[in-house]
Parts: structure tokens; C-alpha cells; sequence
């Protein structure tokens, strides 16, 4: 039988059957638009209410303070430009770091382009964010920092009540983009202290074309879509009732499952890691080894470009990536990589494994098998293994 293992749950993930069943009734049954004031329309608009009752729950929010958007990047793009927007009359200095989703950085350079001034925080080889570098850089124009809660490509996690508190004290805005941590970390607004929060729930084994961002009560923002009052009239367009239903029920399940998930992925990652490392030689893991979501792992190869082990990986019927979803289809080298630091020769043989739920040991014997079988032969043929070996 043909193997499937699919080892980049950090790009998306599979629909939980039980999502599944919540969204069934709002394709053929409860299919009225929310935004109509009849009986069909009523019965719609309950659901999402519902929905938005269990996502607000799940982050510890008040339901008016979450709204739903087509996407994380949406979510992000709204939140960067919005808040920059409304706020602008105090300032035009914006803060963000080097490693952040390429939706909050192309939201930033586009801002830049309007006439405000951002600042890209350096990380440590880690991807850690220095809090000594961000109080350097905050100053009276600073309107906004937005910081992610943890890293897609290398799985890092941030200090983000320490850095959210810091921002504030100077008067500023703070934004995190959490759609990588989500399902894997306890995501409490009032405990991070932020006043923005995106969500997205394709990665949390919900469907795809949904996300959320949580803006606090009372934080001014621009619209960005306009035309309609859905979504307390901050954000125009058709709700995605069946979306929006799936959304509440995948955060419902991740937050009672995450304990259990975690413990599970864990397990299969450090299996993965230790077979990677008594099996293969010459390999370099990235990001904070402790401080980090439980599903990623980035690892290098030395003398061999990662493009060439995916391929061949996806030959076997492997499926992993050289990075973030948003930006791998480029085949440009990781700015997130470089900004850590990672040695050069190693920007190209860079792969990111990343595990679901429901990932086993037994799949993870078979991704070795194929892995070391794969970089054995591409290092037999690299031009810069025969020049190491002629150099000793």
C-alpha cells in the first residue's frame, strides 16, 4: 500500500471529524444569510454567535471583541494597518521583529510606503527577541509593536507578556500574531496583556478560509473592507457561517485537548529528533531547544540542498517543507534563517518537520528510513562532499 505521511501540520492541517459535524447543517439546513432578519437568517446568525462565544471563551475575551476575517493574513494585514491608521495622529513608528509571518512584514513595508517608520528587531540565534533591543527602540512616535507569539518556520516562542507589558509602558500598541501557537500554548488576552490577537482556524485542524482577530474593547481601528455593517460594521462581506462554525468547534477541541496533544506530539518529535541524530550525521537543528511550540522542528543538512530531499521525500510519499506555506513556493532563502544568524551554507539544506496529532512512531520509522536513504544519496552526489573529503 502507497504510504502518506503528511509532516507539515505548521503549513495546515487535516479537518477533525468532529468539526466536520458541526459544519454539516449550515451546507443544506441552517444555510441563511446571519445578516437577514427572517427566521433563516436568525438561525445562522445563533450559530455564529455561538462560534464566537467559543473562541472568546478559549483566549479568555469577551465575544464583542472578536471578529472574524477570510485568514490569518487578513487577520494580520487588518491589525498592522488598521491600528497604525487609527493611531497615527500619535505617531507613525512602528515595531515589529525580523522573523515575523511574511503578512505582518509585507504589511509593514507597505505602511513604510505611507510614510511611517518601522523599526525590525534583530533575534538571537534562537529567534528570541531581546527586550533590552526593544526598549532601545521605543520612543514618543511608537504607536504599535507587533511580535509573534511563536515562529512558523522554527517553532520559537516569545516572551509575550513581558514584551506586551514594555510596549504599553511607553504608550504603544501591542499586536501578536498567535496563529502558530495556537492549540499548542494557553492564549489568555488578559494575562499577555495585548490589545490584538490573530487566530486562524485551518491550523488547528478546523477549515480552511477562516480566521479572527481579537481587538480589546476600546482600541480605535480602521476598517479595511467596506460596504456592509457584518461584524459589529468593522468588517464588510458575507459571513462564512459554515467557517465560522467549524472555527468554534476546532478551538473548543484544542483547548480540552490540548494537554493530551501536546504530550502525544512531543513524544513523536523526540523520537523523530533522536533517530535523526544517530542516524544521520551532519545535521543542525534550529531554533530555542526548550522554549518552543511542540509540533516544529527545523533541521539543516550539511552539503545538500533541503529543495532536493523534499522532492525525493515527496517521491515516497513524504510531505514536509522548506519553510513558511506563504513563502516556500518562492524557493528564496529563509529571511527568518538569516536573521537568526544560521551559517550560509546552510540557507539552502534548511527542512521544517512538523507533526499533527495524529503522527506516529511507526510513521516516524518510515520518514528516517526514507530520510537517511535520501541524504545518503544526494551527499554521494554533492560536488561539496567530495571537496570535504578531498580537503582531509
Amino acid at each position: 500500500m502507497e504510504k502518506k505521511i503528511f509532516l507539515d501540520s505548521a503549513a495546515t492541517t487535516y479537518l477533525n471529524a468532529e468539526v466536520l459535524q458541526e459544519m454539516l447543517p449550515t451546507f443544506d439546513t441552517v444555510y441563511g444569510n446571519p445578516s437577514s432578519l427572517h427566521n433563516f437568517g436568525r438561525q445562522a446568525s445563533n450559530l455564529v454567535d455561538n462560534a464566537r462565544d467559543q473562541i472568546a471563551k478559549a483566549i479568555n475575551a469577551f465575544s464583542s471583541e472578536l471578529y472574524f476575517t477570510s485568514s490569518g493574513t487578513e487577520a494580520n494585514n487588518w491589525a498592522i494597518k488598521g491600528l497604525a491608521n487609527a493611531n497615527k495622529d500619535k505617531g507613525n513608528h512602528i515595531i515589529t521583529s525580523q522573523i515575523e509571518h511574511s503578512s505582518v512584514m509585507e504589511s509593514c513595508r507597505y505602511l513604510e510606503g505611507q510614510g511611517f517608520k518601522v523599526t525590525y528587531l534583530p533575534v538571537d540565534k534562537y529567534g528570541v527577541v531581546s527586550l533590552a533591543k526593544l526598549m532601545h527602540h521605543l520612543n514618543k512616535d511608537t504607536i504599535l509593536v507587533s511580535i509573534m507569539t511563536a515562529n512558523n518556520e522554527v517553532g520559537t516562542i516569545q516572551h509575550i507578556n513581558a514584551i506586551a507589558k514594555t510596549a504599553k509602558r511607553h504608550g504603544a500598541l501591542f499586536h501578536t500574531d498567535a496563529v502558530q501557537a495556537a492549540g499548542s500554548i494557553k492564549l489568555n488576552v488578559h494575562e499577555l496583556d495585548v490589545d490584538a490577537l490573530t487566530l486562524s482556524a485551518h491550523k488547528i485542524y478546523g477549515p480552511k478560509g477562516v480566521g479572527a482577530l481579537y481587538l480589546k474593547k476600546g482600541v480605535a481601528i480602521e476598517n479595511m473592507f467596506h460596504g456592509g455593517y457584518q461584524e459589529s460594521a468593522k468588517r464588510a462581506g458575507t459571513t462564512n457561517v459554515p467557517g465560522i462554525v467549524g472555527f468554534g468547534r476546532a478551538m473548543q477541541i484544542a483547548l480540552r485537548d490540548m494537554k493530551a496533544n501536546n504530550e502525544k506530539i512531543k513524544a513523536v518529535k523526540d523520537y523523530f529528533i533522536k533517530k535523526v541524530k544517530s542516524n544521520i550525521d551532519g545535521v543542525h537543528f534550529n531554533g530555542h531547544p526548550m522554549q518552543k511550540v511542540p509540533h516544529i522542528v527545523s533541521v539543516s543538512f550539511d552539503y545538500i540542498e533541503a529543495e532536493a530531499i523534499m522532492m525525493m521525500l515527496d517521491l515516497e510519499g513524504i510531505a514536509v517543507s522548506l519553510g513558511s506555506a506563504c513563502t516556500a513556493g518562492s524557493i528564496k532563502q529563509s529571511y527568518v534563517l538569516k536573521a537568526m544568524g544560521v551559517d550560509k551554507d546552510h540557507l539552502n539544506s534548511t527542512l521544517r518537520f512538523s507533526f499533527l496529532k495524529s503522527t506516529t512512531k511507526h510513521q516516524i520509522d518510515y520518514v528516517i528510513e526514507k530520510l537517511t536513504q535520501t541524504v545518503e544519496k544526494l551527499r554521494d552526489l554533492s560536488p561539496l562532499t567530495k571537496k570535504t573529503k578531498r580537503s582531509k
